[in-house]
């Protein structure tokens, strides 16, 4: 029976950004019978068609990466020409990634050809896109100023007043030409970058309202404190009061680094002297020269609290990706491994966190993911979760298993018992037996070549044996055990 308590998570597309498999980013999740988007990177006229596009209620982008955000315009175009339903796509994300989205699209958007195809005509964002801004609106924006000579930046408040020098400031990296703001906090009495000092919560950059996308029975939140990724991002909290399922998008999760971040005062390195400094409108620098403090303390305890009683999609990595969550370093932030599904991993990786895999479908209830297979529940019980040449595997502990997993550097691999181990391949942990899944249900790995599974037309898994002359195979049942 359905209970309107529950979230449903399906995923579309779970790999890093340079996967051979190409199915990037994208998750449907539906909530209080309606169903989103969130990101759009995977293939999704390929893997839910047309009709599968019209049915959602509307699309949620955390981040203008590619893999992310690769199919927005499509489906813009899609909903305002080929579909036939007179609607446009339903948008939500934060004012910025709104801001982004209108800029990146705007060369296959905002310029056309007439009906009778007689002349160029432009095409305003909003008549493609219906957006809706999740999370506060910025009390201070930068705005291009222009007086009958000159046309420069500055900085302005809500009401479109410009802002006091001594107050704010525009900083230009000559090598990138991109405009970043310099604002004065009045608590710290020190110059940062509002867009990552500030919290949603701050009443010194943000309005009060948040913006909360509320339907019957659920609410969908815009987050930022807990998301460190280098360019305008949200996470995402999908509430429905009994259950809570949060995506941190990409991110850096590392509480070490989160905690220096607002703790430590950074000394300025520009050659400005004091007095030009604060009578300069615009700077053209590093705006890194003039920050003095990366986070607030607002912001690290809001990172710190925004897991609480949460279902976590996390993003994971190999060591030294810089602007993911390594693995190596899970144990340095504040999830739980009962609660979080790790998602956005590379080609060949080996967890003992739950992996989530393109395809799968999950259930969010009493607090924590179980999946769907064939209508039927299971727990995420699994000792070792491993993805490898676009297969994914899963491993019991078991005193004579089959395969032995090691560990170096807090990197775990794995590999059969009896063949020669790499030397870099670390210390041995424990031996496992290993299961291929597939669509959920599992088969024991195979290790020849003769052999392979098959899925059916009728979604039946049978074990083909090829031979010279031919093959046969037979049906095989899964050995998955119900939760």
């Amino acid at each position: 029976m359905e209970n309107a308590s529950e979230i449903k998570l399906h995923v579309l597309g779970d790999f890093g950004p340079f996967s051979r498999a190409g199915k990037s980013i994208g998750y449907l999740i539906t909530i209080g019978g309606e169903s989103f988007l969130v990101d759009c990177g995977s293939p999704l006229f390929n893997q839910i068609g047309g009709q599968g596009i019209q049915s959602i209620n509307g699309i949620i982008i955390t981040h203008c990466h590619d893999d992310h955000k690769r199919w927005f315009t499509d489906l813009a175009l899609y909903y305002k020409y080929a579909s036939g339903s007179g609607k446009k796509l339903f948008l939500l994300s934060s004012e910025e990634v709104t801001s982004e989205l209108m800029r990146s699209s705007a060369s296959a958007m905002n310029r056309t050809l007439s009906l009778d195809s007689s002349m160029i005509i432009d095409m305003p964002f909003d008549d493609f896109v219906e957006s809706r801004i999740l999370g506060p609106k910025a009390l201070y924006t930068i705005e291009e100023l222009r007086t009958h000579e000159t046309r420069t930046y500055g900085v302005v408040d809500s009401m479109g007043r410009e802002v006091p020098h001594d107050r704010a400031k525009v900083v230009i990296n000559p090598s990138s030409g991109i405009p970043r703001m310099l604002f004065r906090d009045p608590d710290y009495d020190e110059w940062v970058e509002p867009e990552s000092f500030y919290p949603f919560s701050s009443a010194n950059f943000y309005a009060e309202d948040r913006n909360t996308y509320r339907s019957e029975g659920y609410s969908i939140e815009a987050i930022k404190a807990p998301v460190w990724h280098g360019i305008p991002g949200i996470g995402l909290r999908f509430s429905t009061g009994p259950e809570t399922l949060l995506f941190t998008s990409d991110t850096v999760h590392d509480t070490a680094l989160w905690k220096s971040l607002a703790m430590e005062k950074r000394r300025p390195k520009a050659d400005l002297s004091s007095r030009d400094f604060l009578d300069a409108r615009l700077i053209y620098g590093d705006i890194n020269d003039y920050i003095e403090r990366t986070w607030s303390m607002e912001r690290y305890n809001n990172a710190m609290k925004a897991f609480e009683g949460a279902v976590v999609i996390q993003d994971v990595s190999q060591k030294g990706s810089i602007v993911h969550t390594d693995y190596d370093k899970l144990e340095s932030t504040n999830l739980k491994r009962g609660k979080t599904l790790l998602t956005h991993s590379p080609d060949t990786i080996t967890s003992q966190w739950p992996l989530s895999f393109s395809g799968k479908s999950y259930i969010i209830r009493n607090g924590q993911a179980l999946e769907v297979v064939e209508g039927k529940h299971y727990l995420l019980d699994a000792d070792i979760f491993h993805k490898s040449d676009g297969k994914f595997f899963i491993g019991y502990k078991r005193d004579r298993g089959a395969y032995a997993v090691y560990e170096k550097d807090r990197l775990l691999s794995v590999h059969p018992v009896g063949q020669k181990t790499p030397a870099e391949a670390g210390e041995l942990l424990y031996r496992v037996d290993l299961y291929e899944d597939i669509s959920g249900r599992y088969f024991p790995k195979l290790d020849s070549t003769d052999k392979s599974y098959i899925v059916r037309a009728d979604g039946l898994v049978e074990l083909v044996r090829h031979t010279k002359t031919g093959s046969s195979g037979q049906l095989v049942e899964s050995l998955r055990k119900e939760a």
